[in-house]
């Protein structure tokens, strides 16, 4: 019997939503030492500017809604993305998507398109809370349609372990440097959260383990919303 539109699928997956996306990131004043990213005022100039120009893109009759975020930790991973000022538009389809990169707003965007993309699994409702911390994972892997079924595998884990209760699956419309993109609104901060990671032994079984067999690697930034 087919599913209802909403229904939870498994360790409560919903269907995906119907959205694109635009990410867009900025390289500004990443920590060239440690993980935590200091206030910068260049990076807050930036970062002013993305808000002009993300209420102008909400005004686009195709944009649903447009988010501004700055990085607080980063951890030093080799290939990890620097961007500590990030922009996340949300579009009506993704084929609407088209109409956003050609907007005047977008064009006057200081910044990298890192994807476009569409929601593809989900768990919950991420939302944009302005007092949460939120994750952005980025996963490598050589065979993306493989990457997603990982993921659903790991997110199981985290959902019982770490008790996260959302996630928003995000796959490339077209080429980019990651596989998949993971948004998540986090129970805690940074730091709460790796710690809640690894000292649970099972992480390493079940997490690191599985990555490292699958060929994959996750480099996550952790950002709040501005």
């Amino acid at each position: 019997m087919p599913r209802n539109p909403g229904e939870p699928a498994g360790s409560g997956f919903l269907d995906p939503l119907p959205y694109g996306y635009v990410y867009v990131g900025a390289r500004v004043a990443p920590p060239s030492r440690g993980p935590f990213v200091r206030r910068d005022r260049e990076r807050e100039r930036v970062l002013a500017r993305f808000r002009v120009l993300s209420e102008e893109l909400e005004d686009l009759p195709a944009v649903v809604s447009s988010t501004v975020y700055e990085a607080v930790f980063m951890p030093p991973l080799e290939g990890a993305p620097r961007f500590d000022a990030v922009l996340i538009v949300t579009v009506a389809t993704p084929a609407d998507v088209a109409r956003v990169l050609t907007s005047a707003p977008y064009r006057q965007l200081d910044g990298e398109l890192v994807m476009t993309a569409r929601n593809t699994r989900r768990i919950g409702e991420t939302g944009d809370d302005p007092s949460a911390v939120f994750l952005l994972n980025h996963f490598t892997a050589p065979d993306p349609e493989r990457a997603v079924a990982v993921w659903e595998e790991l997110a199981r884990w985290y959902v019982d372990r770490l008790g996260v209760d959302n996630s928003t699956l995000l796959q490339p419309l077209d080429d980019a440097s990651w596989t998949l993109v993971n948004h998540v609104r986090l129970p805690g901060g940074p730091v709460r959260f790796l710690l809640a990671q690894i000292t649970r032994p099972d992480f390493f079984r079940r997490v690191r383990s599985t990555l490292r067999a699958e060929g994959m690697r996750a480099r996550p930034v952790f950002y709040r919303r501005r």
